[in-house]
């Protein structure tokens, strides 16, 4: 696990220019050792929107000058249109970027200081596009890191789940929304930047709406999808993802699928890099990327490649809880994916004699019809479908979950004799008809203790409509029974001694899921209904996985000017039933010390419902953004997007206003009716 390459001296470049071929200027911060243009050494680009003066520096403080340290040149630089590039943004993912971003790689080669080898690096957004870019095969780009990210922007974003509308679409949806009209800094960019401003704004439209005219998998999706033809990849990648986050089925399916060298890791984390992470334990993971870089750009044999393929951390039983410090658990090993030590193992959903209550047996029981119509509300404690970490991730993790199982249908196992490892995707195949012609199933997994509780495991969902194909959905008829598969998140568990394994289906889930536009009864056929669960027998290898310990980070250089806070708040109005659910994520202000740029973000997301009104589903979220600095630099974003539904179309709405200083200097409004399809 030591270091392979020697610590030495950083250069620091607060702003370097990368030029493309239209002329248009990308701003980058960049680190590289202090004798690089005498010994050029490998470089490694990170390439993301969220501004690299004043949104990420903080982050970009802790990874780019441990890298530049061990001889490496780190750029990290703004898309086009953000932060202080030139240009206007108008979608995520598109063309243009991946254009710049071969370019930029081509530049990076060329340059006095680098020796011809680039990586590629990111989370989230920053994952996405290192894993597109190496589907493009620039020539010097060698090898990606991709953390938290997506091989499958359909299937698995924020925007749709197994064929649903999430809400995911309008909460990160809004946040796009307010960040891309961010003004750039004229102590960088000069006296044109309320010129650059103003072209951003009026450049700038509601993007959720454009996603939600995209309701099947079409060109549009698969644009950017790697998973494709995830043989156009040909550079080495690194794929990382944590339990907690939204994104880690992407591990397993490119370590099953590409052909260039891998390898995968996850952990117990949510949306951060792994010697952040929590819930804990994080990792060394700058170390290991270290290896990684090491071994790919500099030839250095560091030993990253003779670690099994999937190194994964089984998560053990827990109880339900507002937060997590730590997961209990272990590091195990799997040398290639698919993986020979794991084995389906079959569970029957059985009929008990009770009208929402079922067991899980081995044996198929007799078949019977139970029906489930949830409440519209059901899915409260399910938390979120992409845990940030913001603040800890207590708001964010599901709950207890018996208040949703109660308005669900539940199969329960025996109390287990001995404890049940699961690592991979389970799978639940079930018979079932439908009352309407569109409707939603929704599958979670959970471990029941002695004492009751009820921790979420995993789960999965799908568009009935939708069972055969995401691109060419189907309406149900009404009354006709359908087998349906429907596989869950990956996960690692190990379920103790003496608790439950639990099954629950319900026909909603709010806030993550929108709900079909009625609401629809499934009759379920137990005995021929079933669960898979990826059963995994401990390996001897287990015990040689090893991480360094996190690496120590450097103390912030930020004055604090309030706090910020996080806070999930749900309520109910007993007279009618109604749920409200309000969520806060406030950065607090804070100013930093190097720039002397202050920044304010506040977030504030609600979510109404009614229990028997589909239509009644209504998320709003409004944004109130403050850039400024001493020399008189003083601007505001204020946002406020939502989406209504009727049974047979979505209403889009969004307001967006800009000021410098108290003055407004933009403003406008978007109003959308978009068709519902089979949606």
């Amino acid at each position: 696990m030591n270091d392979a390459s020697p610590k030495s001296a950083v250069r620091h470049i607060e702003t370097m220019w990368i030029p493309m071929s239209d002329g248009t200027r990308l701003a980058a911060r960049a680190w590289m050792p202090e004798d690089a243009e005498r010994k050029p050494v490998p470089a490694i680009l990170e390439y993301i929107p969220y501004r690299r003066r004043d949104g990420t520096r903080d982050w970009d403080d802790l990874s780019h000058p441990y890298l530049a340290a061990h001889g490496y040149v780190c750029v990290r630089l703004d898309i086009r249109g953000t932060g202080d590039s030139e240009g206007v943004m108008l979608d995520e993912y598109l063309k243009q970027e991946q254009d710049d971003a071969v370019e930029a790689i081509a530049w990076l080669a060329k340059q006095p200081w680098c020796n011809g080898n680039v990586g590629m690096m990111g989370i989230s957004w920053g994952g996405f596009n290192s894993l597109q870019v190496a589907a493009r095969r620039p020539p010097a780009l060698k090898a990606i890191i991709t953390y938290c990210s997506t091989d499958d922007r359909y299937a698995d974003d924020m925007h749709y789940m197994g064929g649903a509308h999430l809400t995911g679409n309008l909460e990160w949806g809004s946040t796009y929304f307010a960040i891309m009209g961010r003004a750039p800094d004229p102590l960088i960019v000069g006296e044109a930047w309320r010129k650059m401003w103003l072209q951003r704004l009026e450049a700038m439209t509601p993007v959720f709406g454009t996603w939600l005219k995209h309701q099947r998998r079409d060109e549009f999706w698969k644009h950017g999808s790697v998973g494709e033809d995830i043989d156009q990849i040909q550079a080495a990648v690194m794929a990382v993802g944590g339990w907690a986050d939204g994104y880690t089925n992407t591990v397993f399916r490119l370590l099953k699928t590409l052909k260039s060298p891998k390898q995968g890791i996850v952990g117990p984390w949510g949306h951060k890099y792994g010697h952040v992470g929590v819930p804990g334990p994080a990792i060394g993971y700058l170390t290991e990327s270290l290896r990684w870089w090491d071994h790919w750009l500099k030839g250095i044999d560091t030993g990253i490649m003779k670690e099994p393929q999937l190194r994964a951390y089984v998560q053990d039983s827990v109880a339900p809880a507002s937060h997590y410090d730590a997961r209990p658990g272990r590091w195990v090993a799997e040398p290639s994916w698919p993986s020979a030590s794991i084995a389906p193992q079959t569970l029957h959903l059985n009929d008990a004699g009770l009208r929402q209550n079922g067991t899980l047996g081995r044996e198929a029981g007799k078949p019977a019809a139970l029906a489930i119509c949830s409440p519209q509300t059901t899915g409260s404690a399910g938390g979120e479908w992409c845990p940030y970490g913001l603040g800890g991730l207590g708001p964010e993790l599901p709950l207890d979950q018996r208040g949703d199982d109660a308005n669900s249908l539940v199969f329960d196992g025996a109390p287990l004799a001995a404890p049940l490892e699961i690592l991979g995707a389970p799978v639940v195949e079930l018979e079932l008809a439908s009352d309407q012609p569109v409707a939603t199933a929704v599958v979670r997994l959970s471990d029941v203790a002695p004492d009751g509780r009820v921790t979420r495991v995993t789960y999965g969902l799908l568009n009935l409509t939708h069972r055969d194909s995401h691109a060419d959905p189907k309406p149900l008829e009404p009354g006709k029974r359908y087998r349906i598969r429907i596989q869950l998140n990956d996960i690692g568990h190990r379920f103790a001694v003496g608790h439950r394994v639990r099954v629950a289906i319900s026909t909603a889930y709010w806030p993550i899921l929108w709900p079909a536009p009625k609401a629809a009864t499934l009759a379920l056929t137990t005995g021929s209904s079933t669960l898979s669960l990826p059963v995994r027998q401990p390996q001897a290898s287990d015990a040689k996985v090893r991480f360094g310990p996190p690496e120590p980070l450097p103390p912030g250089n930020r004055t604090l000017l309030r706090p910020g806070d996080v806070y999930r708040k749900v309520t109910q109005d007993v007279a009618t039933g109604a749920l409200s659910i309000h969520v806060l994520r406030d950065d607090g202000c804070s100013t930093h010390n190097e720039t002397g740029v202050t920044t304010e973000m506040v977030k504030n997301l609600r979510y109404r419902m009614h229990p028997d009104d589909p239509a009644t589903a209504y998320a709003e979220a409004d944004h109130d953004l403050v850039h400024r600095h001493v020399q008189g630099w003083d601007t505001r974003i204020k946002t406020h997007c939502a989406i209504a539904c009727s049974p047979t179309e979505f209403i889009v709405e969004a307001d967006l206003q800009a000021f410098e200083g108290e003055l407004r200097i933009f403003s406008r409004s978007w109003t959308q009716r978009i068709p519902r399809d089979l949606m």
